[in-house]
C-alpha cells in the first residue's frame, strides 16, 4: 500500500477508536464504576504506554519547563474538564447523542478565535457554525429519544472546555512535538483525577474482569491506539484531509451504540448529526482556503 492508503487506514482506525470511548463509557457507569476512578486510570494507564513506546523509539524528550507548565494546565485544565463533562454527559444522554453535540466543538473553536480575530470571521464560517448548532437544536427539539437538555447543557459545555484546548495547544505545538505534548498531557489530567478522587472519597478500584476490560479498553482502544495512529496519519496525509477523515468518529459512536447497547438512532438523529458534521467540514474547508 502506498503513504496515501496507508494515512487514510491510520485515521479511520482512529476514528473508530475514539469512536468507542462513549460506549466503554456507558459500560463503565453500568459496573458501578466512578467517572473519577475510570478517567484517573484511563490516563495513567495511557501515559506509561505512551511514555513506553516513545522511549522505545528513542522519540521521548524532555521539553522546556514552559513547555511542560503548559502540558500541565491543558491536562489538568482543559482535556480534563473536557473528559469529565462527557462522561458526565453520558448519565443523561445515549453515547450516540454525546458524541453529536461534542462534536460542535470546531464551531466554539470559530466563536473564540472570532473574539480574539474578529478578521477571520468570514460568511462561510458563519453558515458552517450555523449548521452546527441547528443539528443540536434540531435533535433537542425534535427528538427526545435518548436526548436529555442537561446533558445537552453538559457536553456543550464539554466541547467549549475541548476548544480551549484546541486553541492553547496550536500554539504549544509550534515549539514540541504533538507525540511529546501528549506524553505530558495525559499524566496531568490523571494526577487531577486522582487528587479529586481522593479528596471526595469516589475512588475505587474495578471489582470485576468486566470492569477491569472496561478501563483497559478507554486506556488503549479509546485513547493510546486513537492518539497514535492519528499523529501517523496526519505525517503521511496532513493535518487537514485527516481533520476530515476525522469526522467519521460520531457516526460511529451512533452505530456502536445503537449494535451494543440497543440506543433509538431515528431519522431526526441522522439528519442531526448530519448537519453537525457537514458545518465541521465547511469550517475546516474554509480554514484550509
Amino acid at each position: 500500500m502506498n503513504d496515501e492508503t496507508v494515512g487514510i487506514a491510520l485515521v479511520v482506525a482512529s476514528a473508530v477508536g475514539f469512536g468507542t470511548l462513549g460506549i466503554f463509557g456507558v459500560i463503565a457507569a453500568e459496573e458501578e464504576l466512578s467517572i473519577p476512578t475510570v478517567l484517573s486510570l484511563r490516563f495513567a494507564l495511557a501515559s506509561v504506554i505512551i511514555w513506553t513506546i516513545l522511549w522505545s523509539r528513542g522519540r521521548l524528550h524532555i521539553p522546556s519547563r514552559r513547555i511542560v507548565a503548559i502540558a500541565f494546565v491543558l491536562g489538568a485544565g482543559g482535556y480534563a474538564t473536557q473528559s469529565a463533562l462527557y462522561f458526565f454527559g453520558l448519565e443523561f444522554m445515549t453515547a450516540g447523542m454525546v458524541a453529536i453535540v461534542l462534536y460542535t466543538y470546531p464551531a466554539f473553536v470559530v466563536v473564540l478565535t472570532a473574539v480574539v480575530h474578529p478578521d477571520r470571521v468570514t460568511l462561510p464560517l458563519i453558515a458552517a457554525l450555523a449548521l452546527s448548532i441547528g443539528g443540536v437544536a434540531l435533535i433537542t427539539g425534535a427528538d427526545p429519544a435518548g436526548v436529555d437538555p442537561r446533558g445537552v447543557v453538559v457536553v456543550l459545555g464539554s466541547a467549549c472546555a475541548y476548544s480551549f484546548y484546541i486553541l492553547v495547544s496550536q500554539r504549544a505545538l509550534t515549539t514540541v512535538p504533538a507525540a511529546t505534548l501528549t506524553a505530558f498531557v495525559l499524566p496531568a489530567a490523571a494526577l487531577s483525577f486522582l487528587v479529586f478522587g481522593a479528596g471526595t472519597g469516589s475512588l475505587t478500584m474495578p471489582a470485576t474482569p468486566t470492569a477491569w476490560g472496561v478501563i483497559f479498553g478507554i486506556a488503549m482502544l479509546a485513547t493510546v491506539v486513537p492518539v497514535l495512529t492519528f499523529f501517523a496519519g496526519i505525517a503521511k496525509i496532513g493535518a487537514s484531509r485527516a481533520s476530515v477523515i476525522s469526522t467519521a468518529e460520531p457516526g460511529v459512536t451512533v452505530g456502536l451504540g445503537a449494535l451494543v447497547l440497543g440506543e433509538p438512532v431515528s431519522v431526526v438523529t441522522v439528519v442531526g448529526g448530519t448537519l453537525v458534521v457537514v458545518g465541521v467540514l465547511l469550517i475546516q474547508r474554509e480554514e484550509t482556503v
